[in-house]
Order: structure tokens, then C-alpha cells, then sequence
């Protein structure tokens, strides 16, 4: 078993580089107040924040983004992700309702 720390070890630490490296990208392409709009998101919703960080990301590598986002900029991105997420989600929930409401006759 000892060989399986090392190969985590190597995991953490690439995840690690990724993780700087992103954060690196989203510093230079977020102003302040947008950085820590995208941090108190990701408290309470992590894999939107993720969604968001790699969009962004996206968005920087392939030069889409030609200066720091502010607050608005990222509000609107949100918005359209939040608009593309409940499509998908609506659709479960209203199944479940449906279903939920057979059993109850």
C-alpha cells in the first residue's frame, strides 16, 4: 500500500498546479468584487462556481475576455447559467411531481 500515497500525493498535487493556475487566470480576468461574488457562491453552491470558474476560463483562453469582469458581467454570465441549469432540472421535477401525485390516488 505504500505506493498508492505517492500516486495520491502526485494526484493532490497536480490538482494543486490546476487549482493555482485557475485561480491565477480568474484573477487577472475578475475584478475584486466579482472574484468575491464567485467565492460566496461557491460556498453555497460549489459545482455552479465550477461551472462558472471553467466558462470563464474558457471564455479567457480562447479571448473572448478582453478586460476585467466587474460584478455585472459576472451576474449576467450567472444568470444565463442559472438559465441553462433549470431547463434541465425543471424537467426532473416536474416528472417527479408527477409521479409523487399517481401514488397519492
Amino acid at each position: 500500500g505504500g505506493q498508492g500515497t505517492g500516486e495520491q500525493k502526485k494526484q493532490e498535487e497536480a490538482q494543486k498546479r490546476q487549482d493555482d493556475m485557475k485561480n491565477s487566470i480568474l484573477s487577472q480576468i475578475l475584478e475584486q468584487d466579482a472574484r468575491a461574488r464567485l467565492n460566496s457562491i461557491a460556498l453555497v453552491k460549489p459545482d455552479k462556481a465550477k461551472m462558472v470558474e471553467n466558462i470563464l476560463i474558457q471564455m479567457a483562453q480562447t479571448g473572448q475576455i478582453n478586460s476585467k469582469l466587474g460584478e455585472d458581467q459576472l451576474i449576467s454570465l450567472l444568470e444565463r447559467v442559472t438559465q441553462q441549469t433549470q431547463k434541465k432540472t425543471t424537467v426532473k421535477f416536474e416528472r417527479r411531481r408527477r409521479l409523487s401525485d399517481d401514488d397519492s390516488d
